[in-house]
């Protein structure tokens, strides 16, 4: 199998899995609180990582890569698991999971921006216009159309799940900046977003989860939003000659979300889904073409 095929399927079959997320969000929200559910996904995905890593004969790389190693994936642990996935919970409890899934793909285009003062690089103009016009499809999909009239009825949740967007384009580009291996790096990230959710259920006074209940979604959300996924997007990127290609697969999922979350949740599917397609696609065209690289901004 050549690597180009390898990288599009590992691609597709993490932006399947990463569709699902919403509809499982807002499903199991109704058993479990956004603490305790991420409790158990995190657990699930950090057991997870570890096995692939002892399976890859990484597992030592894990906890011995040094003091300087420990810092970094302290502070990237904070952001990710622990806040990006606490605040994004958050909001899938207070919004609809159309409105929480459509604020939280924001972070394309926070990603460009932080881009300029932490990686030093001016979008080209089509990278602008594909980024805005993949962000504009879901916008016009979660919006029936009407843009300039999509309204919110509860502004903390608004607030909750643009922060979600803004915690992971900054997660992103620090991630970038550590060279470790993915997988081990992965694994003790999420060792601490460990700590974190259980000092903070800890100190908040959380009762721990049903587990009968709520079980069954936060270990799904463990596999196939955290730790499968998260390693088949690696060897996606690892696979692909342009990691453009791939990385611009991640608008599709907006798309199959709204899917997912219609036949699961219940949600109805917009009248203006095929004007959404067509925007994320000439959005994901614009970009994969053959562009000018950034370029560094000069003093």
């Amino acid at each position: 199998m050549q690597a180009s095929t390898k990288a599009l399927g590992f691609g597709l079959l993490a932006v399947l899995f990463w569709s699902t997320a919403g509809s499982a969000f807002k499903l199991s929200l109704s058993y479990a609180d956004p603490p305790n559910l991420l409790l158990i996904a995190v657990l699930t995905s950090f057991l997870v990582l570890l096995l692939m890593s002892l399976l890859q004969g990484r597992f030592d790389q894990v906890f011995g890569d040094g003091k300087r190693a420990w810092m970094h994936s302290a502070l990237l642990g904070l952001l990710n698991p622990f806040l990006y996935y606490l605040i994004l919970f958050e909001a899938y409890d207070r919004l609809l999971a159309q409105e929480a899934m459509v604020l939280n793909y924001l972070w394309p285009v926070i990603l460009v921006l932080l881009s300029i003062p932490m990686l030093g690089q001016v979008p080209s103009q089509f990278q602008w216009a594909g980024i805005l016009l993949g962000f504009s499809g879901t916008l016009v999909i979660a919006s029936q159309g009407s843009i300039l009239g999509f309204t919110f009825q509860d502004p903390v949740g608004v607030a909750l799940a643009s922060g979600s967007a803004f915690i992971w384009a900054l997660y992103w580009l620090l991630n970038l900046k550590d060279q470790r291996e993915s997988l081990p790096k992965l694994s003790l990230n999420f060792f601490f977003g460990l700590a974190y959710i259980l000092v903070y259920i800890l100190v908040r006074g959380h009762p721990l989860p049903s587990l009968p209940q709520a079980l069954p979604g936060g270990v799904y959300i463990g596999l196939f939003e955290m730790g499968i996924t998260f390693v088949l997007w690696l060897s996606a990127l690892k696979y692909a000659r342009n990691t453009a290609t791939v990385s611009n697969l991640v608008f599709l999922s907006p798309l199959l979300s709204l899917f997912w979350i219609h036949l699961l949740v219940g949600e109805k599917i917009l009248s203006t889904t095929g004007i959404g397609l067509a925007l994320i696609l000439l959005g994901i065209a614009l970009q994969s073409s053959r562009i000018k690289a950034n370029k560094p901004i000069q003093d």
